[in-house]
């Protein structure tokens, strides 16, 4: 497929993977909140920590699921100042979003002390639409999509320590469009795809049978993009070769899980994902663009300057009965980004995340389960100069509500 530079895609992306990345691939996960890296013991285990693959009992373990992901409108009252000059009024709302998220996890009889797994998951995924006012011409849409293909494997070197890892493979594709309308003469029109690759390591070490300490850690991958940008100025338009590299940043999990009477379960889960690897988004192209306009617009260097992010998460799980296994967790998550770099592509907050739900099992093989996640966005507010982006007033809404169905199956 002819692949086409967008001019902000590889932003999206990188969207996708801190503020509405999501980390949660199985029913599990989504009702722990994603603090299931220590104590894992399904088919998601492959995802979640390789390593613990090496625990499971001697079945071949599946599941497949589907999550629904409702993003809520952003809602902005303010101003928009392009200079001194001109300022104007810009309070508008976003579009409602919503986006599914299939999953699919696999782990494979023990070969000794060996054993393999795979996992076919969508770690994020953004479509954010302004339809009218001054932030169309920012971001009229963005729409990016992720699939990843995860294959695994773990070694028990011994019976209280086991180590895994595997490689990523990554497959997205996005769309941007933006237009200026009667405000600024210039509107884009892209759509694009690319295939990159990383890794992935676990550890797990246990000091008794009822105490999990694990460490995950997913690798940097460049996203290299290169191929056409479609530009307009007015009603003329050009096309431009184009090339950008921008960072998919490395994470980092730490994580302790405790159980009591094989029943009850306690895990804390601390998560360092490595942002300031983005310093900027800087746009190369073939030729001279026509226009000092456009030059402005889409080839001057846009610093970004993101930080590092720190996300806290808890996670209870109670077996209830034999067939009944209740979860809840609780996530204190962190924004890459400050308020100077603030856009209405991503108008991103701290946020409160809320996660419970319940597994099933039907019979000795089979179980099925639900979850729900509430994503709650701190409002914010931006104050005259805070912005480089020009953004003067108050930021609210925003968030995400996400429910999961999944079902399970070990023969």
């Amino acid at each position: 497929m002819k692949k086409i530079i967008l001019l902000s895609i590889a932003t999206s992306s990188l969207i996708v993977a801190g503020a509405y990345k999501v980390p949660e691939q199985s029913v599990n996960s989504m009702a722990l909140g994603a603090a299931y890296v220590a104590h894992t013991d399904g088919a998601d285990t492959a995802y979640y920590n390789p390593a613990n693959m090496a625990f499971m009992t001697q079945e071949q373990f599946a599941e497949v699921g589907l999550t629904w992901a409702h993003l809520p409108r952003n809602r902005f009252q303010g101003i928009q100042a392009y200079s001194a000059t001109e300022i104007y009024p810009a309070s508008n709302r976003s579009e409602i979003e919503n986006l599914q998220l299939p999953f699919l996890h696999y782990v494979s009889n023990p070969i000794g002390e060996f054993r393999w797994g795979a996992s076919l998951a969508v770690p994020g995924g953004l479509t954010k639409e302004w339809e009218s006012g001054h932030q169309k011409l920012f971001a009229q849409e963005f729409t990016l999509k992720v699939l990843e293909f995860n294959p695994v494997a773990s070694y028990k070197l011994s019976d209280n320590f086991a180590v895994g890892g595997g490689l990523r493979f990554i497959y997205s594709e996005g769309v941007v469009k933006s237009d200026g309308g009667a405000i600024k003469p210039i509107k884009r029109n892209m759509e694009g795809d690319t295939v990159e690759y990383g890794y992935n390591i676990a550890m797990t070490y246990k000091p008794t049978t009822d105490i999990n300490l694990a460490v995950t850690y997913r690798s940097n991958i460049d996203l290299k993009e290169e191929g056409d940008a479609n530009l307009y100025l007015g009603n003329i338009g050009n096309q431009y070769t184009a090339n950008v590299t921008v960072p998919l940043p490395a994470a980092l999990n730490l994580a302790v899980s405790k159980t009591w009477q094989d029943k009850y379960t306690i895990e804390l889960n601390y998560e360092k994902t490595y942002w300031s690897t983005y310093k900027n988004l800087d746009f190369n192209y073939g030729k001279p663009l026509s226009s000092t306009i456009l030059t402005s617009a889409f080839d001057n260097p846009k610093a970004k300057n993101w930080k590092d992010t720190d996300t806290y998460r808890i996670g209870f799980t109670a077996k209830v009965s034999p067939k009944l296994t209740l979860m809840a967790g609780y996530s204190k998550d962190e924004t890459p980004i400050s308020k100077k770099y603030i856009s209405y592509e991503l108008p991103d907050a701290d946020a409160n995340i809320y996660t419970f739900g319940f597994r099933i099992k039907a019979n000795k093989n089979l179980s099925y389960g639900f979850a729900y996640l509430r994503d709650e966005k701190e409002s914010f507010s931006l104050a005259q100069g805070e912005n480089k982006n020009g953004i003067v007033g108050k930021f609210s809404g925003g968030g995400a509500d996400l429910l999961t169905a999944g079902v399970s199956y070990k023969f």
